[in-house]
């Protein structure tokens, strides 16, 4: 068995304990990274794409924005649609700020390159992963190694593992309150080898269900239809997804989205999820394994970029100020945006999708504040200011 020692032991390679790890690293603050899966699992899964202009910023003033400047696709706005006719949300002319479609990977990619180049400890492939002694002063952490099992003993530990991890469970019976929902439908979204047609994400709301209309590249797609949460893909061939593709993103300024060759096909669910606190002892929740929201308000890696952004300075205030306020404060700080952006996404989703035991006055309902949002400058600002991210506290 070998003994490792740092200061913060984290758990999970995504956005947001790689993104924990370096701004630590820019504080002088060590830490170890612990990783279940493969690097090139976490490199190449496909997630979210919208960096809000908070997320930018961060990522520029981390030092790790290079790529993302030179491949990433600016967007002063976005498009909703009512049975196919569209309306511009000109987040730059309401806000003064735009946000920039780079995908997950992408992201991630960047932030493992960054860290290992920084000399980052990032361990991938890791076993088993428990964890020790949080709710006191000298917290352990102990997980599969190469041959043995291997212990890291650290001053915090931060669960970045996501919704599947291990970290929140660790949490004693009864500290926790789960806040949850789970929507009646879900996304079937593809990835398509076609250019983008279009500049900007359209936002469909159709008699036949929501269809999203996005991009990951000058060359890749991404589009989306609402379906059963049961739905089977194997129901759903090329030809089929294409027509209601169609269907449901129709213009009647004669736009239609671009065909290409269709490079992957997934159902993903809609749930809204929270827990409070983030924090017990000296271990604290970042991300998604903290909270979940539904994509329709592009917030999931923008949170997990915020939760970080207050940890690593609350740790850093620890180290440096011997001042624990900022870490007494971390779940009660990081719950307020939280529950904003759930409100936000719960919003978007509930405006733009089919519910399927809606009553006529609820569908009417709907379609009056959607056309609303579209007409009222207003209502344009709000849903402008929140997309592309309030300001961090």
């Amino acid at each position: 068995m070998a003994q490792f020692e740092t200061q913060v032991g984290i758990v999970g390679a995504g956005p947001a304990g790689l993104m924990l790890s370096h701004l630590l690293h820019q504080h002088g603050i060590s830490s170890i990274v612990l990783e279940a899966k493969a690097r090139t699992y976490c490199e190449e899964r496909v997630r979210a794409g919208v960096l809000e202009h908070t997320s930018v910023e961060m990522l520029r003033n981390a030092g790790v924005a290079q790529r993302m400047e030179q491949e990433g696709l600016r967007h002063e706005g976005i498009e909703l649609g009512l049975y196919g006719r569209l309306h511009r949300i000109p987040f730059v002319e309401l806000t003064g700020k735009a946000v920039i479609v780079y995908g997950q990977q992408e992201v991630v990619k960047d932030l493992i390159g960054r860290r290992l180049s920084d000399g980052g400890d990032l361990r991938f492939e890791c076993g088993e992963v428990s964890l020790h002694d949080f709710d006191g002063t000298s917290p352990f952490i102990r997980f599969e190694g190469q041959r043995t099992t291997d212990t890291i003993r650290c001053d915090y530990i931060a669960g970045c593992d996501g919704f599947h991890g291990v970290s929140r469970s660790y949490f004693p019976d009864r500290s926790l309150t789960i806040y949850d929902r789970t929507y009646p439908f879900a996304w079937l979204g593809i990835l398509a080898e076609a250019a983008p047609s279009r500049e900007e994400l359209v936002y469909m709301h159709h008699e036949r269900g929501f269809a999203l209309y996005s991009m990951r590249s000058p060359r890749v797609t991404r589009l989306y239809l609402q379906c059963k949460p049961d739905e089977d893909l194997a129901e759903w061939g090329d030809s089929r997804i294409w027509s209601e593709l169609h269907t449901r993103l129709g213009c009647s300024d004669g736009w239609h989205p671009t065909e290409g060759r269709i490079l992957q096909k997934s159902v993903t669910g809609m749930r809204s999820f929270v827990v409070e606190p983030l924090q017990f002892g000296r271990l604290l929740l970042a991300g998604d394994a903290a909270h979940i929201v539904p994509p329709t308000g592009a917030k999931g890696m923008n949170l997990a970029f915020a939760d970080v952004h207050y940890l690593a300075e609350a740790i850093r205030a620890r180290y440096r100020e011997n001042d624990d306020k900022k870490l007494d404060a971390y779940s009660s700080t990081c719950l307020r945006r939280i529950w904003n952006a759930q409100r936000f996404s719960w919003w978007m989703t509930s405006l733009l999708h089919l519910f399927e035991d809606a009553s006529p006055f609820d569908r009417k309902r709907q379609v009056a504040e959607l056309e609303y949002v579209m007409s009222s400058r207003a209502a344009a600002t709000s849903l402008a200011e929140n997309y592309v991210g309030l300001p961090l506290d």
